[in-house]
């Protein structure tokens, strides 16, 4: 059933505007003056691929880290059967198949709406979204970019948080990734991003300066410095893992006090590094700061920068830091057993959380 619901939600998108000003209308005849009309495509699209299915655990989390907010800001709470049978109205008037499927459609939008009351309980009162417009895109090395955008307001990301990111490309689908700098005074933020998935290969590929994506409320994903801890600090980056880590660095370079940060960047051989101009920059600026590379398949790389990063990463430990690690999945998995194992505290281990960067 999830296949056919899932087919049926992508009919609906290939005429995403008249969909939604249906489901606007839809909503506003049963419970008027709660929905903006101009917020309705990017509601719709959440809503609707959340009510399918489909999505992996961190996508299904990102869109109830929006739609919970929508939910609270546009005060549809006490209106949670209205726009149940908005949605399932809506996609029955535009599949001509969909009448077979309507009360498979009314049953998945009844727990959709379980799970977004769950969320809109824990979300806070900010906004839901916001517009971003890409101003910058700079393809780094191969499969990877980095993005700058320009939210239409600030977005209050700590330095570490991951933030529900969705393109115009593919409405609907929300990913988490974090920011790779510190708050700027601009309030411009930098995204990397690698080709793995559909919306990631859309944002390497695809998206361009000018182009609109749209930003969700930022989440704590394990990342965040102390603010009581004064430690020093051993940073493990792997692939992308590398954005949230060196928007730590960016935090401590605004008031170090007296903290030394070594960070360990790991890729497959030298012509895999990337963003190597912004660290070459940071590490000039800054002699508290120690770069070191780590290649694990490159036969030209010096002793001390050969194998994996964490490897290399546990030969510049000292007693008193602070370890945070970031990377794929695979990176992550094995990470807090070898930390402990080679002595590290437990409570001295920072690693992402779900939903993952």
């Amino acid at each position: 059933m999830t296949a056919a619901l899932a087919a049926s939600w992508s009919i609906v998108l290939r005429d995403a505007d008249a969909t939604a000003d249906d489901f606007w209308r839809a909503v506003e005849q049963r419970c008027p003056g709660r929905l903006p009309q101009r917020e309705t495509a990017v509601f719709l699209a959440a809503l609707g691929r959340l009510a399918a299915g489909g999505d992996d655990a961190a996508g299904r989390a990102a869109l109830l880290a929006v739609l919970g907010p929508a939910y609270r800001r546009f005060r549809l709470l006490p209106h949670l059967a209205a726009v149940q049978t908005a949605l399932t109205a809506t996609v029955v008037r535009h599949v001509p198949w969909a009448p077979e499927l309507a009360a498979a459609w009314a049953d998945a939008a009844r727990r959709a709406s379980a799970a977004v009351t769950r969320a809109a309980a824990r979300a806070g009162d900010g906004p839901a979204w916001q517009p971003a417009q890409v101003v910058d895109h700079q393809r780094d090395a191969e499969g990877i970019a980095s993005l700058t955008v320009r939210p239409e307001r600030r977005v209050p990301a700590r330095a570490g948080e991951a933030v529900p990111v969705c393109t115009q490309r593919w409405p609907g689908r929300w990913r988490w990734y974090s920011p790779a700098n510190a708050p700027r005074p601009d309030g411009t933020i930098e995204l990397h991003v690698r080709a793995v998935a559909a919306v990631s290969r859309a944002l390497v590929h695809a998206v361009r300066p000018g182009d609109r994506l749209w930003l969700g409320p930022p989440r704590d994903v394990g990342l965040c410095l102390d603010p009581a801890s004064r430690a020093d600090l051993l940073l493990v980056a792997g692939g992308t893992g590398l954005a949230p880590l060196r928007a730590l660095v960016e935090q401590v370079a605004a008031a170090p006090a007296g903290r030394r940060v070594t960070m360990v960047v790991g890729a497959r051989a030298f012509a895999d590094l990337y963003d190597a101009i912004s660290l070459d920059k940071l590490q000039c600026a800054h002699d508290w700061l120690t770069l070191v590379p780590a290649f694990s398949h490159d036969p030209l790389a010096e002793s001390g920068e050969r194998g994996d990063a964490l490897t290399v990463a546990l030969h510049h430990h000292r007693p008193g830091q602070e370890v945070y690690l970031c990377g794929p999945p695979p990176m992550v998995a094995g990470s807090r057993l070898r930390l402990l194992t080679a002595g590290v505290p437990a409570e001295r281990i920072h690693l992402p959380t779900d939903p993952v960067a």
